[in-house]
């Protein structure tokens, strides 16, 4: 299980990127983050694995605090936390199977890892997962030789093989189509379920978040200001998450509301076509919710 609790993080120029971030995950969930750009996402992401160093606040995975570790101590525990980074940070001259079986560098000496000597049963797991994940036949194919979409993969098989408490999942698919884009969520919904691994993405597509995530979070200006299951997510969710509009509230009646205003009906409610000047992704949004999408 992670528990952050109360994370922030201030540049030496005095921006604030984080602002008292609270937020715990746990089971096999996946966990959306969404957002505009310069929330925070990545920020956070980057935070907990301390990629990023956090200014304040403590970062829980199970029972050890990595926000109090030394050097050394980070390097073992982070063997718990599998990386899914946005532009694949993949070594391009490897193969996809040596590329995989970096994600047992921390289990195998300094020696073996120089001579990429890995035991047999890494091996055998690593063509388990390359099958899984869609990829088989191709061990031998240079990463170079990929498209987006199998350098993703590769990516993705190469956190599994940690054998990870959670997996952090930067922008999957900011690089990619959206058919591409559907099948790399799948993939990480499915193997969160497979692994009983929560998922924790980072994410500017909210369709996709709709779709594919168990709960969503919403960052604005560093903070907290939204979470709920996608059904909850309504465009005054949206406006909270993109616009920083003040969070809705439930009142008795169990309608939600804002202080101080009424619920729009009949003609006062927004329209498609009122959505000028909307940023994009609540645009969108509302045009799929007229169309009865999501």
């Amino acid at each position: 299980m992670l528990v952050v609790s109360e994370l922030r993080k201030t540049y030496p120029t005095g921006d604030e990127a984080l602002r008292g971030v609270d937020l715990s995950v746990e089971g096999s969930e996946t966990v959306a983050m969404i957002g505009p750009s310069g929330a925070g996402k990545s920020t956070f992401i980057r935070c907990i694995n301390r990629l990023t160093e956090p200014t304040g606040g403590e970062v829980w995975l199970d029972e050890t605090e990595l926000t109090a570790l030394g050097d050394d101590d980070l390097r073992a525990a982070r063997r718990d936390v599998g990386m899914i980074f946005q532009e694949y940070n993949l070594v391009e001259r490897l193969t996809v199977m040596e590329t995989v079986l970096t994600g047992r560098l921390g289990y195998v000496s300094t020696w073996q890892a120089f001579r990429r000597k890995f035991p047999g049963k890494d091996i055998e797991r690593a063509y388990e997962i390359l099958d899984r994940v869609g990829l088989g036949g191709m061990a031998d194919k240079r990463v170079d030789e990929l498209s987006g979409g199998q350098r993703q993969r590769v990516g993705i098989a190469r956190a599994v093989i940690q054998q990870p408490k959670i997996l952090l999942v930067d922008e999957p698919t900011s690089s990619l189509d959206p058919e591409t884009s559907e099948t790399v969520m799948e993939l990480l919904t499915e193997i969160a379920a497979e692994q009983e691994v929560p998922v924790l993405i980072n994410i500017h597509e909210v369709d996709l978040a709709l779709n594919y995530a168990d709960r969503i979070v919403g960052l604005h200006d560093g903070e907290l200001v939204f979470e709920g299951t996608p059904e909850d997510l309504d465009e005054r969710g949206l406006d909270t998450v993109y616009r920083g509009a003040e969070p809705a509230t439930t009142d008795t009646s169990g309608s939600a509301d804002t202080p101080g205003s009424t619920q729009p009906t009949g003609d006062d409610q927004p329209r498609v076509s009122d959505t000028e000047g909307d940023d994009p992704v609540v645009a969108n949004t509302r045009e799929r919710s007229a169309n009865g999408g999501v």
